[in-house]
């Protein structure tokens, strides 16, 4: 049985947002589940131009599905996690014209307040990075934050 794709339903124009609703409600966990990794997918890979779509996408999303959580309780707010996700993104496209976006990027997170280790994600692409920015954000704890930087310089070694 081949599983079903929502977002080319989704943006097919004149899509019929109640017999696409009715499909997920079907579908049960399976199809809600399938939808929210489609729109994580389309979260990790949308470049400058197709930013305000997917802000779309995850609208028309949470309107097929409006109360994820009464599904599994770990969705309680998928939808705004999403966007949050996005919006964050979002932010850091706008932030970093295109021809500085080359090179080793790095994610960090860190609360100065606490004794824990600081969390670092090195030797990402701008657009890996700029996702795992807005993956982050999501979940913040006070004092945490989150950081996204180019790394212009590397000098890197081996243990024997």
């Amino acid at each position: 049985m081949q599983q079903q794709t929502w977002l080319p339903a989704i943006l097919e124009a004149g899509a019929d947002e109640q017999a696409l609703a009715q499909q997920l409600r079907e579908g049960g966990y399976a199809a809600l589940r399938s939808l929210i990794e489609e729109v994580q997918e389309r979260i990790k890979r949308f470049e400058d131009e197709e930013a305000e779509e997917t802000l779309r996408l995850i609208e028309a999303a949470a309107r097929l599905a409006p109360e994820p959580g009464r599904v599994s309780p770990a969705w309680q707010t998928v939808w705004e996690d999403l966007r949050t996700m996005a919006q964050q993104k979002i932010k850091a496209l706008r932030t970093v014209p295109p021809e500085e976006r080359d090179g080793e990027w790095q994610v960090i997170l860190d609360n100065p307040y606490v004794h824990q280790q600081i969390v670092c994600y090195p030797g990402l692409s701008f657009l890996e990075a700029a996702y795992l920015f807005g993956y982050f954000k999501t979940d913040l704890k006070r004092n945490e934050y989150v950081r996204l930087q180019k790394i212009v310089t590397v000098i890197m070694d081996f243990g024997g």
